[in-house]
């Protein structure tokens, strides 16, 4: 078992954060309303994930570099954590564009 792939998810995690707290992107301007974005993406995305895993789609792929632990089956932790940064950092490229959309306006 290992925590490789979940510490350089966590990581990542954290640089959204740091993105998202210096410039307000996302959480910063509007914390309710990106709470409810947030988890409504991350609501979606494990249902396509469950969905595809329901089709025999998709499937976990065996690494040295996970840790082994499954939230159902053929759903790694590290899949929750991937598809919690992807929606974050979405949102925090949205939020960025927008602001600098908003900045070329007013020169």
């Amino acid at each position: 078992m290992s925590i490789l792939y979940l510490l350089a998810l966590l990581l990542s995690l954290r640089g959204m954060i740091v993105l998202d707290w210096r410039f307000r992107l996302f959480f910063w301007r509007s914390p309710g309303r990106a709470a409810a974005v947030l988890g409504i993406g991350l609501a979606f995305f494990l249902a396509w994930d469950l969905v595809g895993i329901g089709l025999g789609i998709f499937h976990r792929g065996e690494t040295a570099v996970m840790t082994g632990v499954l939230l159902a089956p053929e759903l790694p932790l590290e899949e929750l954590l991937f598809l919690s940064f992807l929606c974050y950092l979405t949102m925090n490229l949205i939020g960025g564009l927008s602001q600098l959309h908003n900045v070329r306006g007013r020169s």
